[in-house]
């Protein structure tokens, strides 16, 4: 399975953010930067934070972005379905219904990691990171 380089980019961005301060607004410019990549390309993966409600924009001259939900809360999963949406990874071609066998592993596996990315908070990425920094 591979997810898409927004996904990757916007899982750093979340990051970023938290390790940053998550009650104060961070730069797309200063972001990009620490990223190496666009301001337009990484403005796009922000985008579809703020939709997804994780992320707020703040404007004016200390503008930028901002977390809207509680930093503790945030899951890899969330930022996952807020840049790759929530359709399944694999549709069985046949038309076997949910009686096919070979879907209903697929699933299960799909069930599980999802699970797993969903018990993994940017918060503790973060606080792992900051501990490393300290070190």
């Amino acid at each position: 399975m591979k997810y898409s380089q927004a996904t990757d980019y916007a899982l750093h961005a979340m990051l970023n953010l938290v390790i940053a301060a998550p009650d104060k607004p961070v730069g797309v410019a200063l972001l990009a930067e620490k990223l190496g990549v666009s301001q337009t390309y990484l403005s796009k993966m922000m985008t579809k934070l703020v939709k997804a409600g994780l992320i707020q924009s703040v404007s004016g001259a200390n503008g930028g972005y901002r977390l809207r939900r509680n930093q503790e809360d945030i899951s890899f999963l969330d930022i996952i379905h807020a840049i790759e949406g929530t359709a399944s990874m694999f549709e069985c071609s046949l038309d076997h219904g949910s009686e096919c066998l070979i879907q209903q592993v697929v699933v299960e596996a799909e069930q599980q990691l999802e699970q797993f990315l969903r018990s993994k908070k940017i918060f503790d990425l973060a606080q792992q990171a900051k501990q490393m920094k300290a070190e």
